[in-house]
């Protein structure tokens, strides 16, 4: 609808619009963030100007600096190409996770952490969305493969903040999230980034088992004890008494952890998905037949540089490097289509093993 006022010709999307009034005018960037140091704790990173980065910028009018990092991630080709990336299961079934679900699932769980503890929650919603934008096609087979031609220099957390999401010139927080995000790596620097370090493994414990479960991969009747009793059965249960445990150690210690039986719950979970899920029969053949195909991806594109647009020469470390940054960010589809065409692989073969019924 076209409405006419004394200063603009206005087009609506409805017939009858809302009204909004604005007596003190647009709330700005710079109120916000005095708004924000009111309200977060103590130790809670806070959003000033255009933020820390390699770059500098202008701030933005309206925008916090967290909040605009989350949207250049939001809006990344990079992020975009999780939807095509394993999480558990190769050519997932349409109610099953990929990278991206898990990723939106994991900003979720941390984002309920850091709102009950007064942290800065896009920061850590930034950190969550881009934590695994490094990874590389078919999960962590496929990770597996290129750390082991780069000789250990590939690591999908690492790879996501200093590669694949360069581009987007994030704050130093956010990549510092993002780089440290796994529990193997150093200590982050922000209590956000420790936040979305709990939420991965809560988040991904949880949403395997239920895919796995809906799957038909494991029955109820095999899930240890000491989840039953002090988490349920349930994703909706887990995650509520996960999340719930984080809060409550938090708020009562200052530390960002969860209380000893609930961990050793977690811990127990963590450890029967990967006995019968990651690593069931079915999975270890996928995870070879990944291996191989990036390996092969990898090989091929280092010695004809020229077909992904590099200029290094064919069988040197630079077009090796360069070859691995092209296949990491590959699609499973891309991936496994890529070697069909270039290296002659029978991907009708492939695909009955990759999508045949997941039991053992």
């Amino acid at each position: 609808m076209l409405i006419k006022t004394n200063n603009f010709n206005i087009q609506t999307a409805h017939d009858q619009p809302l009204v909004v009034q604005l007596p003190l005018g647009p709330l700005k960037r710079l109120e916000r963030e005095n708004i924000q140091d009111q309200l977060l704790s103590p130790n809670a990173t806070r959003a000033l100007g255009s933020g820390e980065r390699k770059i500098p910028e202008e701030a933005d009018e309206f925008r916090t600096c967290f909040e605009r990092d989350k949207d250049r991630i939001l809006h990344s080709s990079a992020f975009r190409r999780l939807a095509g990336k394993t999480q558990v299961f190769t050519f997932p079934k349409d109610h099953q996770r990929t990278r991206l679900t898990h990723a939106l699932e994991v900003a979720q769980v941390g984002s309920s952490i850091a709102k009950a503890t007064r942290l800065n929650v896009d920061l850590t919603q930034a950190i969550a969305l881009g934590h695994d934008c490094g990874h590389a096609p078919g999960g962590h087979a496929g990770e597996k493969a290129l750390s082991d031609l780069s000789q250990g220099e590939f690591d999908h957390a690492i790879w996501g903040a200093d590669v694949a999401l360069l581009p987007l010139n994030l704050c130093k927080q956010t990549l510092d999230g993002i780089r440290n995000h796994s529990w193997s790596r150093p200590t982050p620097s922000s209590l956000e980034a420790e936040v979305v370090s709990w939420a991965d493994r809560i988040a991904y414990c949880c949403h395997d088992l239920e895919d796995a479960l809906t799957a038909g991969i494991v029955q109820y009747r095999q899930i240890p004890q000491i989840i039953l009793d002090l988490v349920g059965p349930s994703r909706n249960q887990q995650l509520n008494t996960f999340i719930g445990s984080v809060i409550d150690c938090m708020n009562q210690t200052g530390i960002v952890g969860m209380k000893q039986d609930l961990a050793q719950a977690l811990d127990a979970l963590k450890q029967f998905n990967t006995e019968q899920i990651y690593l069931r029969p079915a999975s270890k053949l996928q995870s070879k037949i990944i291996y191989s195909i990036v390996t092969a991806l990898v090989q091929y594109f280092s010695e004809t540089p020229s077909t992904f647009g590099s200029f290094a020469s064919p069988g040197s470390k630079e077009a090796t490097e360069q070859a691995i940054n092209y296949v990491s960010g590959m699609t499973d589809r891309f991936a496994f289509d890529t070697a069909s065409q270039e290296l002659g692989w029978d991907m009708n073969l492939i695909h009955m093993v990759l999508e045949r019924p997941t039991t053992t």
